[in-house]
């Protein structure tokens, strides 16, 4: 693998001469080619189109407190040769602007219009220029991402640029719908366009309880900035508190213990179990089966307190380490997680039958909120949503991290690219998963579960990226002086994933979003951060 990452570097330096200024190997995985920013959407084309790379993170940084200008990193994945190539471009304060992408590559739009709300870092040529993270009452003039944007700083707001889709005719009836929900649920605004109950657009509207978390991780201490990591979203925890670990173990050159990237597989791999068990409850109130709902959730629970039992957290915090895990397991409660999993994917199958058997439940979601691979593709959609899509990725075997080198999977994959794809996908992923449980119960053997970092160089960087049950989540980091956050961003799988929502509703019935949206089953918080 290594002589194919540096045969596969060496070839694209050849293609590229002439067009970066320098390059720089950031790890033995990350290769970094520095490059003008008029050189952007060559460069970029070129990694997507002729090499088959595909877009990963997109990262605005400002920088002009030690190279005195902001910066814009694209970071991609090579799967085939398990590596990523980051194209970086220094832009000045006096022009901030740079060429978008988001017309030729969709995928980069909500990237452009984040950077341009945080960062001031301005697309040029973007097809929808409207705010994105800040909402249309925010100034336009104040970018609470750079340096000198004091944290919690209250700011004035100004009359509203917000900006929904205008219909001709009569005929159209517009459904607003939140952003306060009657369910406890988070905050979205989700306005549909319909003739009758069929919906022709939907407009969706996130970000209303934006938390600054990057910001406020903006000088904190390299582990005091895990706790904040593991705050990102309730459900995905312990993804989160791993890919920042890993962030951090990058920038530090080290690898974990064995035993220890055991135990992040064998827990990772628990926190999809609990989440695909109760997505797939959840979606049964989309169509009304009231047994699949109710059932869901007490295997959803028994799996929660599993966790609680061996864990100490029914949502797995606080037993990630920089370096490693805080805690071991014992064999009795090796021997609860094998009793546990038994009796669970037994009942949970039984349960599958009945809704895969229902002829109700499969009209509702065969052919309902259709994603196609096109549209996967174009978005750089991830996870369960990619895979019921056709689009073949999963960062657990394609860049694999922790122990799951060591492990056998599948990773289901449907072209149908609807409700009951994608319900299909978590469904098989149950089995897969207890299947990489046990394991990693046979294979792991005794030894440390943590181990000392060495000191970390300011502005050394790290990338960590973890399979969650949402798909695939990255985390970005620069560390700066005394072992200090610099910058630290996050681009979860609902970031990736939301902008597809709305195109599946359309030709659909105004009943049939509920569904729709729960067998995407993104959060808002994770968008939120």
């Amino acid at each position: 693998m290594e002589k194919n990452r540096r045969l596969f570097i060496s070839r694209l330096k050849q293609t590229l001469t002439g067009k970066y200024l320098s390059v720089d190997e950031i790890s033995e995985q990350e290769t970094e080619f520095l490059v003008w920013k008029n050189q952007l959407p060559e460069v970029c084309r070129l990694m997507l189109e002729q090499r088959g790379g595909r877009l990963f993170t997109m990262v605005g940084s400002d920088e002009r407190g030690w190279t005195g200008t902001l910066a814009l990193y694209y970071v991609f994945a090579f799967d085939k040769t398990q590596q990523f190539v980051t194209v970086k471009t220094l832009i000045s304060e006096e022009e901030p602007t740079f060429p978008s992408q988001a017309a030729e590559f969709p995928a980069f739009n909500w990237y452009e219009r984040e950077v341009k709300d945080l960062l001031g870092l301005r697309p040029q040529g973007h097809p929808d220029p409207r705010p994105l993270t800040l909402h249309g009452d925010w100034p336009e003039e104040i970018h609470p991402l750079r340096k000198d944007f004091p944290a919690g700083e209250w700011v004035a707001r100004v009359e509203s640029r917000e900006a929904f889709m205008r219909y001709q005719g009569q005929d159209v009836t517009e459904i607003p719908v939140g952003p306060i929900h009657a369910g406890i649920i988070e905050p979205g605004h989700f306005r549909f366009g319909a003739v009758g109950d069929t919906v022709l657009h939907l407009d969706a509207r996130l970000f209303y309880t934006h938390r600054g978390l990057e910001k406020i991780s903006e000088g904190q201490p390299l582990a005091k900035a895990l706790f904040i990591a593991e705050r990102i979203c309730g459900v995905c925890a312990l993804s989160h508190a791993v890919a920042y670990a890993q962030a951090v173990e990058s920038a530090a050159a080290t690898e974990v213990p064995l035993r220890a990237r055991y135990l992040r597989t064998l827990f990772l791999e628990l926190e999809r179990l609990y989440n695909h068990i109760g997505d797939v409850g959840n979606a049964c109130a989309g169509f009304g089966l009231a047994v699949g709902i109710s059932q869901g959730a007490r295997l959803r629970e028994e799996l929660l307190q599993l966790n609680e039992r061996i864990a100490g957290h029914r949502y797995l915090r606080g037993i990630v380490a920089l370096g490693g895990m805080r805690r071991d397991l014992s064999a009795a409660e090796f021997a609860d997680i094998l009793h546990t999993l038994n009796r669970v994917e037994t009942e949970f199958q039984a349960i599958v039958e009945i809704i895969l058997s229902h002829d109700i439940a499969i009209n509702r979601m065969h052919n309902t909120g259709v994603l196609t691979l096109q549209q996967a593709v174009d978005l750089a959609v991830v996870g369960v949503a990619a895979r019921a899509s056709g689009r073949d990725i999963d960062v657990r075997r394609d860049q694999p991290y922790a122990a799951y080198d060591r492990v056998k999977f599948s990773v289901p994959v449907y072209p149908e690219g609807d409700v009951l794809a994608r319900i299909r996908v978590r469904i098989d992923e149950v089995t897969q998963s207890c299947h990489i449980v046990r394991q990693v119960l046979a294979q792991i053997e005794p030894g440390p579960v943590c181990c000392e970092l060495p000191p970390i160089a300011p502005h050394r960087r790290g990338i960590g990226w973890v399979e969650s049950s949402k798909g695939e989540t990255v985390h970005w980091l620069l560390v700066g002086t005394d072992e200090t956050v610099d910058r630290y961003r996050v681009r979860s799988a609902t970031f990736s994933n939301w902008p597809a929502v709305p195109l599946t509703v359309p030709g659909n019935i105004v009943p049939d979003f509920p569904l729709i949206n729960k067998s995407f089953e993104l959060c808002y918080a994770c968008c939120d951060r």
